[in-house]
């Protein structure tokens, strides 16, 4: 690979060389055997694909990708999304492609994934607690950045690295009580960055911590749990300033998963402009990055992220959902009750059932829409629609395109997502790429 690669070209491009088959759930029988490339140079359609299906939206993802690109731009913010929402080397590509600083990941088995495909700047938002996970890091010759957030997990990683000369870099956690991970107050998170300075494998570059575990909504009780948290982010990059507690010249402070980057920005952006200067004891200036994590915004969708988006809340260009569900009725067994064949195995539901948005005949053919239809319920392989059947015919072999909540549990369903040009009824339905997945 080249060093200068953000992720390994050659790498990526050898999907294409996959033999389809029994093991990709979205691929047809009659593609069992034929390669990626293969597949998509017969410019086959939606028609020639199969129910329950997840399929990706080409035009969303690439408006998607660049607003993102562009705002981070324009707010002078750097930007390493979480790839864990979507597994796929292809979109961490089209990412990386358009400016972004590396890929954030959540644990161990997502680091070799990203190494398997080149990826060169890595932030692990978790802490490092596995001995083979830590000496794997130590070993890799590309920038690993990940989180501690107790004087525990310092001594852990100095134990198991004890007798050589290898030295990590890390970000101190902040939590919040009744949070996810991370140093719970101020206080604490000095404790853990003072044990850093005085360990021998470690080096402290940043501050780290996750709004999103605060808060589930945008009204004024959830954004004030949020900005306040960040407050404290902010206090805590000042007190290590102040104490000299930072190991290199160039500091990362990152917070901002997708529902809450504005507000990151918006408390956060000042620690841009702090030098040491403005702490008499620190000798030597630094320089200050502030890096956000957002990952489902190049999916987007029609549920949670829909509602609580910065870019829906405050008005501005929204993103555009760019996957759908597809499943067809199985059973018509009472009125206003029909069976679809896609359930928990196929579609996400932990942050908000499917939505119906259009009804047809055939997968692929003129649909009309779905108004006043509902998904009740998920099994493990069915949906439980209700519709008005004074109003709806619904018959068995329809089929049904369902809007999405959360990519994050969409993608791991999946080992092969297809790409149409245009997902609305009655646009180009051709199928323009293949997504691998690497759950």
């Amino acid at each position: 690979m080249d060093t200068s690669e953000a992720i390994s070209a050659t790498a990526v491009a050898s999907l294409a060389e996959r033999r389809l088959d029994w093991r990709h759930k979205a691929i047809p029988a009659a593609a069992n055997g034929i390669t990626h490339a293969e597949f998509l140079a017969a410019k086959p359609t939606l028609a020639a694909l199969q129910t329950p299906l997840l399929t990706l939206d080409a035009q969303a993802l690439q408006g998607n990708a660049d607003h993102l690109a562009k705002w981070c731009a324009d707010k002078g913010v750097l930007l390493a999304p979480h790839g864990k929402t979507t597994m796929s080397p292809q979109l961490w590509t089209e990412q990386l492609n358009r400016g972004a600083w590396g890929i954030t990941l959540a644990n161990f088995a997502q680091l070799r994934v990203a190494r398997g495909f080149g990826v060169r700047n890595l932030q692990l938002a978790n802490s490092l607690t596995d001995p083979h996970a830590i000496q794997w890091v130590a070993e890799q010759d590309s920038t690993i950045l990940s989180w501690v957030d107790s004087v525990d997990t310092v001594a852990l990683i100095e134990r198991t690295l004890a007798g050589t000369d290898s030295v990590l870099d890390v970000l101190v956690e902040l939590g919040a009580h009744g949070g996810r991970t991370g140093a719970r107050g101020v206080d604490a998170a000095l404790e853990v960055a003072r044990a850093v300075d005085a360990a021998e494998h470690l080096r402290l570059v940043g501050v780290a911590g996750y709004e999103g575990s605060l808060a589930h909504t945008a009204d004024d009780a959830g954004l004030a749990a949020v900005r306040g948290y960040l407050a404290k982010m902010r206090l805590l990059h000042e007190e290590l300033l102040a104490a000299g507690l930072y190991g290199s010249g160039s500091v990362i402070i990152t917070a901002g998963g997708s529902a809450y980057f504005d507000d990151v920005v918006t408390v956060l952006s000042p620690c841009l402009s702090t030098t040491a200067e403005a702490a008499p004891t620190v000798s030597h200036s630094l320089k200050v990055d502030l890096m956000i994590r957002s990952g489902a915004y190049i999916i987007h969708d029609d549920g949670f992220y829909r509602g609580i988006s910065p870019f829906s809340r405050a008005g501005n260009q929204p993103f555009s959902p760019g996957m759908y569900g597809w499943a067809r009725v199985v059973s018509q067994p009472e009125p206003g009750l029909a069976l679809l064949d896609a359930g928990k195995r196929d579609l996400p539901f932990d942050e908000g059932l499917p939505e119906p948005q259009f009804i047809g005949s055939t997968l692929g053919g003129a649909m009309e829409p779905l108004v006043g239809a509902e998904i009740t319920s998920v099994n493990d392989q069915h949906s439980f629609l209700t519709f008005n059947p004074d109003t709806t015919t619904v018959r068995p072999g329809d089929v049904v395109r369902l809007g999405l909540s959360h990519p994050c549990t969409a993608f791991d369903k999946w080992t092969v997502i297809p790409v149409l040009a245009d997902s609305t009824p009655g646009g180009d339905q051709t199928v323009v790429d293949l997504i691998h997945t690497f759950f």
